[in-house]
């Protein structure tokens, strides 16, 4: 049987990404293919769907199918469930951790000039974006955040490696989720915490509200 269509069989009976050791352990020891061979089916694989509205992704945790963002607008119909709607203190707490981690909670505060309410950090951590990956040697040892395998999954990235610039990243975000008030995608500059007040990244009225409020 042809590699190529055995590929294709379980990555649509999967239903989630598989690595190419899962691939490979599909077949009998005998006939296992090697790495090599798998990437070349892939990629013929790949090809075979060029003109399709599905296509094969490499992601972190490895290959899937998924329906090309062009048709979104339609297959979103079939989905009673409305998309999440994030404010835009969530967005750009993530796009921080995404491209300072490890971070601490604190730090971010620093960067956005106001207070991350710990509801966001909540979400982040529910929807299994984040994770703490240590603590930072410092009076309270706070944790130090990161993203995971599962965020570069969702946003279709094989490692961080593959973060597009950050403007580009959060204008991603706002489109993947539904914004919480009919206002412009925030403008995002990331820079080094220092003595001088840090740039006010979040909406002004957001800084008189208690740290603990929900932003989502």
């Amino acid at each position: 049987m042809v590699l190529k269509n055995i590929l294709e069989a379980a990555l649509f009976a999967a239903a989630r990404p598989l690595s190419l050791a899962q691939l490979q352990a599909l077949f009998d020891e005998a006939e296992r293919p090697e790495t090599a061979e798998l990437r070349r089916a892939l990629s013929e694989l790949g090809g075979d769907y060029a003109q399709r509205p599905l296509e094969l992704r490499e992601v972190a945790s490895g290959y899937r199918f998924q329906v090309r963002t062009a048709y979104s607008p339609w297959i979103s119909r079939l989905f009673e469930e409305r998309p999440g709607r994030y404010s835009k203190a969530f967005l750009e707490t993530l796009a921080i951790i995404a491209y300072r981690q490890p971070v601490t909670r604190g730090e971010i505060e620093d960067i956005r000039g106001v207070a991350v309410s710990t509801q966001i950090i909540k979400t982040l951590q529910e929807r299994d974006w984040i994770q703490v990956v240590g603590h930072k040697e410092v009076p309270g040892r706070p944790g130090l955040y990161a993203t995971n395998r599962n965020f570069l999954d969702y946003f279709n990235l094989r490692s961080l490696d593959d973060l597009p610039p950050l403007q580009t990243f959060i204008d991603r975000l706002a489109q993947a989720a539904e914004p919480e008030l009919p206002e412009p995608v925030p403008t995002l500059e990331i820079h080094e915490p220092s003595e001088t007040p840090a740039p006010e990244f979040g909406a002004p009225e957001e800084s008189s509200e208690p740290a603990e409020s929900a932003d989502t």
